[in-house]
């Protein structure tokens, strides 16, 4: 795939019990998982260092065990091969996408039975990924989940690809329906009333994160995705790391205060995990040049990762 070149950072220690001995490169053995990075922040509409991530996430691993305690599960029975990072250009924005696109649709063809995860770089990728995913099933209904503080609808003809347009570049591109993204998250004082009536007029499903934690957020995120898999055929998930509260997550180009507990967000990706209908999944809008010196956003985002997979092992667990 000539869009992919190995990761910046990478470990290739022995086998063991942690995550840096556990992934292995994309050639080695069976796949459950495709890992690739995009390493992007160029198209931010704020200042970020969200090209930063893909290495530091590698980093992190050798910090995780691949037990989780609190399932009494071990993790390294789920293959997760690492791809490496898409070839950003040094400057042009749009051929950088387009190498994005291209890759996820290479990934998704090639090893169609198994789970895609980019890690970002910012939201701009997204809007790649799905239409890569899209040119692969051109007859599938693809359903996003969003989990985000901002509908990320802002006119591109204004901003061009930027990471605030994705999930309008994908409903005005005929790529998804409106009525099949669902976001939650939202709250506070970060979204323009434009920016609603836009979400409304096209059917997104919006769940403040207040009416969330009523339902319970992880019980909400399952109902969500148990309603958006009766009407498409694949779900792509996008986390959004600003959906966070600052407190706890300081290190996002647009964090804001009010948003989820990082427990809130770690057991709904277990939940999430656990279905088969989703197929994708990004992490996004991660800046470690931004984060606190105890890397506290970087293991936030490497545990949220890991908590996915667990909702993964446990469906392999129930068949």
């Amino acid at each position: 795939m000539n869009n992919l070149q190995p990761p910046e950072w990478s470990w290739r220690d022995a086998s063991g019990d942690f995550v840096h001995q556990w992934v292995k490169p994309l050639s080695e053995g069976s796949v459950d998982m495709v890992l690739y990075g995009a390493p992007l922040s160029r198209s931010s509409i704020s200042v970020s260092g969200a090209s930063l991530y893909p290495m530091e996430f590698r980093k992190m691993w050798k910090g995780f065990s691949t037990y989780n305690f609190d399932e009494d599960l071990d993790l390294s029975s789920y293959a997760v091969r690492d791809a490496g990072d898409v070839v950003m250009h040094t400057t042009d924005i749009l051929l950088s996408h387009e190498r994005i696109e291209e890759t996820t649709r290479e990934l998704v063809s090639t090893y169609n039975d198994a789970t895609t995860c980019l890690i970002g770089g910012d939201h701009s990728v997204t809007a790649c990924a799905v239409r890569g995913v899209k040119r692969a099933f051109p007859d599938e209904r693809i359903g996003i989940l969003q989990l985000d503080t901002h509908l990320d609808v802002r006119d591109p003809a204004e901003l061009g690809p930027a990471n605030g347009t994705p999930i309008r570049q994908l409903i005005d591109g005929g790529i998804v329906r409106g009525e099949d993204v669902v976001n939650i998250g939202l709250h506070g004082y970060f979204n323009s009333a434009p920016l609603v009536a836009y979400a409304k007029e096209h059917g997104i499903r919006m769940v403040t994160l207040r009416k969330a934690r009523e339902l319970g957020v992880a019980h909400c995120v399952e109902q969500q995705v148990e309603e958006l898999v009766k009407r498409v055929d694949r779900v792509y998930v996008t986390i959004d790391m600003d959906v966070l509260d600052i407190a706890v997550a300081p290190g996002v180009p647009a964090s804001t205060p009010g948003g989820m507990t990082a427990e809130e967000l770690f057991m709904s990706l277990v939940r999430i995990g656990q279905h088969h209908a989703v197929r994708h999944i990004d992490f996004v809008c991660l800046d470690p040049s931004r984060d606190a010196a105890t890397n506290a956003t970087v293991k936030i985002g490497v545990y949220a990762w890991l908590e996915f997979i667990t909702g993964r092992v446990l469906a392999q667990r129930r068949k």
